[in-house]
């Protein structure tokens, strides 16, 4: 690895040890999509018999006392609550229902091929592909720099784009180092 390599990594790290205390707020907050395996406490007040920790099955649904099973999956906080309170409905009236997330874990993205640590990251916060890089502790020297690939679910099809490493470190079209979705496989040829 080059001096300039090195120093762009410890960059690289340094940029993402800061950005990641404000990048939680980011994935929980009001725009966060739930997803498979995330954790949530829900409550309904005045009912502690209505409190409970639950966690989205992997067909994207909870299942929650006197409403059934319910979708979570892609929906937000609040959506989750107003349709718990509008099922609530017939069964108390003006139900008033809490919904948190206690934890991410459907936020997982994987990298794989010629980087030091390949595997699935648990990221719990938006991640871009050299922050993505950078947990798989970096590029080996037999790394393909310029021909990595993303890998991309989307409407029961894949997509693939290429990320060119060297222009990015250059500071040359930014624009490629997208933030990774759920589930996003970066290939290291």
């Amino acid at each position: 690895m080059t001096k300039y390599s090195v120093w762009m990594t410890v960059l690289v790290l340094g940029f993402f040890r800061l950005s990641s205390a404000f990048a939680q707020e980011g994935v929980t907050g009001p725009g966060y999509l739930i997803g498979p395996e995330d954790v949530l406490n829900i409550s309904v007040w005045k009912d502690e018999s209505l409190t409970r920790q639950v966690v989205v099955r992997p067909d994207g649904m909870i299942s929650f006392p006197l409403v059934g099973d319910l979708r979570a999956e892609e929906k937000t906080v609040e959506e989750i609550k107003n349709d718990l309170m509008r099922r609530l409905a017939p069964f108390m009236p003006n139900p008033t229902v809490s919904v948190a997330v206690e934890k991410i874990s459907s936020y997982k993205i994987y990298v794989l091929g010629k980087v030091n640590r390949p595997g699935e990251y648990l990221v719990g916060r938006p991640t871009d592909i050299l922050q993505a890089l950078s947990l798989a502790g970096g590029l080996t020297p037999y790394a393909a720099e310029n021909k990595i690939r993303i890998v991309r679910r989307e409407k029961g099809g894949q997509k693939s784009a290429i990320f060119r490493y060297g222009e990015v470190v250059n500071g040359e079209n930014l624009e490629q180092n997208i933030v990774l979705k759920r589930g996003d496989v970066v290939i290291v040829p």
